[in-house]
């Protein structure tokens, strides 16, 4: 029987082929693809305004009569037409316009529009507005509707995209949308079929509630977000399946190695890391690929539960790599494990994108004949001439600089190309558990919640960048004292080459203004053997204030440092904010946090600042930067596709995550359901990152 997803968008009056290529950008292939792109606002139209009474960035919809229509030669040369009604006048500007166009808005002409209020040289404008001209009269309040807004890819205007839904609408009748969801579930919810809400989305009715409709809390949007995030829980859990497919080399405990770690340590475990420990020993032992996310803020101690998941598996006989996303970080933990494992005679080897020539092939071969035990490096650990001897643990850190493509990949490094590795994946940015739920649901999650004994509370402090004079003082006599700096310089640009010279300057002047202290420059420009020299003088004491980008942000551990100073932190979110605040406060003295910011701060920027000030809880800071900036930024998953909803915006509808999870599992025996779910919300990109 035929779907709407077999027959081709092509059959609509006026998509030609150029037409359809356009649209395939969009990822609109079929009426279905079409049916499916949603619209993600609504304008309301349904009121003429009076020009007389419109301020700036008023959108609106208003009717006069053209005064004069005149081509204008300014820096663009551009079309301008006034229009007046009985209140005032207006301008509508063309930058891009047809002698046609400039022929039928002529004096006297009656024309309506809609548009966005700004300011322009005469007067208030709108630019490009869509226009009727010789309009038909509006309709009446029981016949008007909300109009949809859609998302748009270049050469395809609004309403183009409007009349090609209206259009498929009609094809609703003859060929309902197949509804995946079980009856019985809808009607728990009391949410309307597929059909019926897709129908209403396109073209709500006169009667509908505007409100519910403008926020997105009306049931027939409410059941389509339901199936969205549905979709996305279910693509994350089959990449779970395909991951547990295989079998896992089960590491049973065995020898002294984890007994000898212990004692050597010069702290004992805290309760959270004793739970975390036993929850990875009980996943490592079993013939199933363990997948596990290791929360915990920052100086919570991750890096000990990863040593002794990976003493489990050297105990067994088997290989562990360790992938980290930056060389800094990568190699802090290679210091770590050197420091911790190679007294007990475990061997590591180092590969990163920067080991080369003779060391690179040394490394590979220990690698490949298993006499390294433990491999660490950057994502270079996973390129096609790395061969595992008896690879079954991998530990990624900071997985969310990962994509989910990457999980998937590691399962061919496992022993013999058969068995799975298992998979601990750790994070220091703490992450909201809704978001967790929704974003990993491909893992399970063990929270570190305890910082171990000792640690001291940061004081932090934000000042205007007015005081800078002081921040300086202040630096000086700290380390005077003995103690050591962090000054960390952001940029609003994206250039790593921009970051790189703010913070070149930056450490000439602070040299130059303290001539008595060593001054140390890390950046992303640095070679790695560079970064490493920088980051030993300042561990060993040598230098005493380090100037950074954020390249600083995770990872680095110098218990002398005591106070960080942090210039424009309105530029970042709070969860690196509170990321580099952790730098510091890892020794016995008081440690203080400098917030050294540009002012004014917007009402967002002062709320976000005060709660830095008001807590040292990561989980809190984490809610509240979800809040402030959503998903994608929180993630840092803006490029990578993931948590880019359609419809679903994740503040306003999380309150389905939870009913969500609950669902996904037995839906997950329908296979044939599952696909097709996956495929109707997630089309080609079926997989996250796997694009």
């Amino acid at each position: 029987m035929t779907s709407l997803g077999d027959i081709e968008v092509t059959r609509l009056k006026g998509v030609g082929a150029a037409l359809a290529d356009k649209l395939a950008k969009l990822g609109i292939q079929s009426i279905q693809d079409l049916l499916f792109h949603l619209p993600y606002r609504y304008e309301d139209r349904t009121r003429i305004i009076p020009m007389g009474s419109l301020r700036v960035g008023d959108v609106a919809v208003v009717e006069g009569e053209v005064m004069k229509t005149d081509v204008v030669m300014g820096r663009r040369r551009s079309m301008q037409v006034t229009l007046r009604d009985d209140s005032g006048f207006l301008v509508m500007r063309f930058f891009h316009f047809s002698a046609g166009q400039k022929n039928q808005l002529t004096e006297g002409a009656r024309v309506r529009c809609f548009g966005e209020v700004r300011p322009g040289r005469a007067g208030y404008e709108f630019y490009h507005p869509e226009y009727q001209v010789n309009p038909p009269p509006m309709p009446s309040a029981e016949q008007a509707t909300l109009t949809p807004v859609y998302p748009l890819t270049e050469g395809i205007q609004q309403p183009r995209v409007r009349a090609l839904c209206q259009q498929a609408l009609g094809y609703l009748d003859r060929f309902p949308i197949k509804d995946w969801l079980p009856p019985e579930l809808l009607a728990d919810y009391q949410l309307p079929g597929i059909t019926e809400a897709v129908r209403l989305v396109h073209s709500p009715p006169a009667s509908a509630p505007v409100p519910l409709l403008v926020e997105g809390r009306h049931p027939a949007q409410q059941r389509l977000v339901m199936e969205e995030l549905l979709a996305h829980q279910l693509s994350l859990l089959q990449v779970r399946q395909q991951i547990q497919a295989r079998e896992a080399l089960p590491l049973l405990p065995g020898g002294d190695l984890i007994e000898r770690f212990l004692d050597q340590l010069p702290f004992k475990l805290t309760g959270a890391q004793r739970q975390v420990v036993a929850d990875v020993r009980q996943d490592l032992s079993q013939p199933i690929p363990m997948l596990r996310l290791v929360q915990g803020d920052v100086g919570s101690g991750k890096t000990v539960v990863a040593a002794l998941a990976a003493l489990q598996a050297i105990g067994a006989g088997a290989q562990v790599a360790l992938m980290a996303p930056t060389e800094i970080l990568a190699e802090q933990h290679y210091q770590n494990f050197q420091a911790w494992l190679e007294p007990l005679g475990i061997r590591l080897a180092w590969l990163s994108g920067k080991v080369k020539g003779r060391q690179r092939e040394e490394a590979l071969a220990q690698v490949a004949d298993g006499s390294a035990a433990v491999v660490i490096g950057t994502h270079a650990l996973f390129q096609e001439d790395v061969q595992f001897h008896r690879l079954a643990l991998v530990i990624v850190d900071e997985q969310h600089r990962f994509g989910v493509h990457q999980r998937l990949a590691l399962r061919e490094k496992g022993v013999g190309g058969t068995l799975a590795p298992h998979q601990l994946i750790m994070t220091a940015t703490p992450i909201p558990r809704t978001l967790a739920m929704s974003a990993y649901a491909d893992l399970d999650t063990s929270v570190i919640d305890e910082l171990p004994p000792g640690r001291k509370a940061i004081e932090t402090i934000a000042l205007p960048d007015s005081r800078r004079d002081d921040v300086v003082e202040r630096v000086r006599s700290a380390c005077r004292e003995g103690r050591q700096a962090y000054w960390v310089c952001t940029l609003v640009e994206e250039s790593e080459a921009l970051q790189c010279q703010a913070a070149e300057v930056t450490a000439a002047e602070l040299a130059e203004r303290l001539p008595d202290l060593k001054v140390g420059l890390v950046h992303g420009r640095l070679k790695a053997s560079e970064k490493a020299a920088v980051m030993e003088d300042f561990k060993s004491g040598d230098s005493d204030l380090l100037v950074a980008t954020t390249v600083i942000e995770v990872g680095v551990d110098v218990p002398n440092a005591s106070l960080i100073i942090i210039e424009n932190p309105e530029r970042l979110g709070l969860a690196q904010l509170h990321q580099l605040r952790g730098r510091v406060g890892r020794g016995e003295q008081a440690s203080f946090c400098v917030l050294l910011y540009h002012p004014p701060l917007s009402a967002n920027g002062k709320s976000r600042l005060q709660a830095l000030r008001d807590s040292q809880d990561g989980f809190f800071i984490a809610e509240k930067d979800l809040e402030i900036r959503g998903p994608g930024e929180v993630l840092g998953t803006r490029q990578t596709g993931m948590m880019q909803f359609r419809l679903a915006d994740f503040e306003r509808d999380k309150g389905w995550i939870e009913p969500v999870r609950e669902m996904a599992p037995s839906l997950m025996e329908h296979p044939k359901r599952v696909e097709a779910l996956i495929r109707r919300w997630l089309g080609e990109r079926v997989r996250y990152g796997e694009v």
